[in-house]
C-alpha cells in the first residue's frame, strides 16, 4: 500500500494514520542490542522523514527504550527548513496529520526522544519556542548540497552531542 501512495498516487492521498505491518515479530538485531547496551557516545536522527524513514525504526519493539536506556544523547537535524521538506511529503503528511509544520513541529513531535535538535538558520526565530520545551537547539545551515555541507553539519552534530553529553554526566 505505501509503494502505491508513494510511487503511483504521487502521495496525493491525504495521509490519516500510519500503521507498521509486522511489528508483532519485529526485534532489534542482536548486533544492535549490544552495541548500545556496550555504550556509545551519541545517537543521530538524520534529517529525514519521521513517518516514513524514523517512526518505523523507532517502532520496533524496545528499540526506543533501549535507544533512550543507553544515556547517550539523542540529537535530532530538522527535516523542516522554513516551513516545508525539502524532499519528499514530510510537510504534507504533517499538515494531514495535524502538526504544525515547522521545525518546533518536529521538536513537538520528538520532544520524549530527544535531547537535541538541530534546526536551520532559517528557523533560528523558532529557536526559543524549541528551548522552551526543554530541548537544546542550535542553528546551522541544514541544507546539504555539497560534500563540505555534509562534512560541516556533521560537525555540527557531533559538537553538540558532546556539550550535551558533558550535561549529562554532571
Amino acid at each position: 500500500p505505501f509503494q502505491h501512495y508513494f510511487v503511483r498516487d504521487k502521495c496525493a492521498p491525504p495521509v490519516t494514520g500510519i500503521d507498521f505491518d509486522g511489528l508483532e515479530v519485529a526485534r532489534p538485531s542482536p548486533e544492535l542490542v549490544t552495541i548500545l547496551k556496550e555504550g556509545i557516545a551519541a545517537i543521530m536522527i538524520a534529517p529525514s522523514n519521521p513517518f516514513l524513514s524514523v517512526d518505523p525504526i523507532l517502532a520496533v519493539p524496545g528499540l526506543r527504550d533501549l535507544l533512550q536506556e543507553t544515556g547517550a544523547p539523542i540529537v535530532a537535524i530538522s527535516p523542516i527548513v522554513d516551513g516545508a521538506a525539502l524532499k519528499g511529503p514530510a510537510a504534507k503528511m504533517m499538515r494531514e496529520l495535524g502538526l504544525e509544520t515547522t521545525a518546533l513541529g518536529i521538536a513537538r513531535y520528538y520532544a520524549d526522544l530527544i535531547d537535541g535538535l538541530i534546526v536551520d538558520e532559517a528557523d533560528a526565530g523558532l529557536a526559543s519556542a524549541i528551548a522552551e520545551t526543554g530541548i537544546e537547539v542550535r542553528t546551522a545551515p541544514t541544507v546539504m548540497r555539497t560534500l563540505e555541507d555534509r562534512i560541516d553539519l556533521a560537525r555540527v552534530s557531533l559538537e553538540m552531542a558532546a556539550s550535551l553529553q558533558g550535561r549529562q554526566t554532571q
